[in-house]
């Protein structure tokens, strides 16, 4: 398996601090990697209100992080300033979130069995519980309302915070470009719905045409049908995570 993707040119659209593992696995497997991040991690402007929420962390049931990012930010900012409740209960969409809150020493955090979103997190008994309890979001700037939303129906007080912001970079896409142009590339991963839509912008029209045509490989049915929706003609659903994002491109490229 060592050789499942020789050569192979595989785009990694990944913020550029998140794209070591899958490249290195991707390397491992044989494959050539372009790294071409689409989104970029910057400090939420909002510090004063997410310094006084930290500040008052104690009047908080449940934590929520909806991001690997958002726990990242957050827990720093948090640890510079105070240690975490005792009686605070953590919870991330997805199992990275988990891993960065455990690196920190935050321990029995509350994750999705299996699908790993905001409606799976929903389907987790701390959450089924949360009527009466005051809950606190952490996330970057923007995105889905749904999770709060479905909270306060079910009787909990939701405060959210931008602990984070995405911005789309500006990279030069010349020497992707001119790669996808002598056939270098054989398959794109795209991990958010935003970033898809970051890079074709980022790609611009010389790019769509390329884009469209290359196996597109995303972790989330809620991506696939942006994808559709662009034209994408090949779009491969995958597994969470870097391991399944690499399971998938070896199943799809295995002689």
């Amino acid at each position: 398996m060592s050789a499942a993707l020789a050569d192979r040119g595989i785009v990694i659209t990944r913020p550029q601090q998140q794209s070591a593992a899958l490249a290195a696995m991707i390397a491992e497997a044989g494959g050539r990697v372009f790294r071409f991040p689409v989104i970029e991690i910057r400090d939420t402007e909002n510090t004063a209100e997410l310094d006084a929420l930290i500040d008052r962390l104690d009047d908080y049931h449940i934590a929520i992080f909806i991001s690997p990012n958002a726990a990242e930010r957050a827990l720093g900012r948090i640890t510079a300033r105070r240690r975490w409740p005792a009686t605070l209960a953590a919870a991330a969409v997805g199992p990275g979130g988990a891993a960065v809150l455990a690196a920190q020493g935050v321990t029995g955090v509350t994750v999705p069995a299996q699908r790993f979103d905001s409606e799976g997190l929903l389907g987790t008994p701390l959450l089924q519980s949360a009527a009466g309890r005051r809950v606190v979001i952490f996330r970057g700037n923007g995105g889905r309302e749904f999770l709060a939303e479905a909270l306060r129906e079910r009787g909990a007080a939701v405060e959210v915070v931008e602990c984070y912001r995405r911005e789309r970079p500006q990279a030069d896409a010349a020497p992707l470009l001119a790669a996808w142009a002598r056939g270098e590339v054989d398959a794109v991963t795209v991990t958010s719905s935003e970033g898809l839509h970051n890079l074709f912008v980022m790609l611009g029209s010389t790019g769509e045409a390329a884009l469209r045509a290359t196996p597109l490989f995303v972790p989330h049915p809620r991506i696939a049908a942006v994808a559709g929706e662009r034209g994408c003609a090949r779009v491969i659903t995958t597994d969470a995570g870097d391991r399944g994002l690499l399971a998938a491109l070896r199943m799809h490229f295995q002689p």
